[in-house]
């Protein structure tokens, strides 16, 4: 993201590049200079892979893409309280449900 820079997030110097907000393990925004590579939705603090085929129907079918967020790996999206997507990580799923 570029453009004016929100006070709620801490900033990464810009060396001409794009920025990203990410969210971290605190569910606090900030700013990184590599893309995330996890998205979830705020909302069902669910997490899963860019290419999910479940979330890129949902972001189709509309209102999905608000509550996006993304997440730099798995392990700050489980710390966030986000759970894996069972349909794209179905064996991060399985073991979720188990616990």
């Amino acid at each position: 993201m570029t453009g004016t820079p929100r006070a709620d997030l801490e900033t990464v110097p810009e060396s001409g590049g794009r920025t990203y907000s990410l969210l971290g393990a605190d569910r606090r925004l900030y700013r990184s200079a590599a893309p995330g590579r996890f998205g979830g939705h705020r909302k069902s603090r669910i997490y899963g892979r860019l290419d999910c085929p479940a979330a890129l129907r949902a972001i189709v079918g509309g209102g999905y893409a608000a509550h996006r967020v993304f997440f730099a790996d798995e392990q700050t999206a489980v710390a966030a309280g986000y759970r894996p997507c069972a349909v794209c990580l179905p064996g991060a799923y399985a073991a979720w449900k188990a616990r």
